[in-house]
């Protein structure tokens, strides 16, 4: 058992669940095609840069869905073309970045082969709340009946 499945497993993660399946997914699917960079801008901003030479921005699409940002490319070839040597890919992509709470993406912008997504991370103070501890028989809690 790897070290995150134990962290996932422990009794102090309840219902995080999910947040395991999303990573053994994205870790299974993620190769290093296209390349891509990951800068900080500033105090709250971030930039994904990927390099998609000869791609063109009609052929690459950009989605957000929980938290899960996906970026996927597809080149059209020339099937007339006859290559001597071929050492540019063509073939089509998906990657994903998995986004914290309180990231969102700002705009996105393609400029010379180079895709850039840029990100802003809401500078939200944590909110801190009191739970207030009942006297007993005020308010009891039953315990909830299990079906069988």
């Amino acid at each position: 058992m790897d070290r995150l499945s134990s962290l996932f497993n422990s009794p102090l993660f309840l219902g995080f669940d999910h947040f395991e399946r999303l990573i053994d997914s994205i870790s299974k699917v993620q190769d290093n095609y296209p390349p891509y960079n990951i800068e900080q801008i500033g105090e709250y901003g971030y930039r994904i840069t990927l390099a998609l030479a000869g791609f063109q921005r009609k052929n690459i699409s950009i989605s957000l869905e929980n938290n899960q940002l996906t970026i996927k490319g597809k080149q059209e070839v020339n099937p007339e073309a006859i290559f001597i040597y071929r050492g540019i890919a063509t073939r089509q992509f998906i990657k994903t970045f998995v986004l914290a709470d309180g990231v969102e993406v700002k705009n996105a912008e393609f400029l010379d082969g180079l895709l850039h997504i840029n990100l802003l991370r809401l500078h939200n103070e944590s909110e801190v709340r009191t739970i207030e501890i009942e006297e007993p028989g005020i308010h009891p809690v039953k315990p909830k009946q299990i079906e069988g």
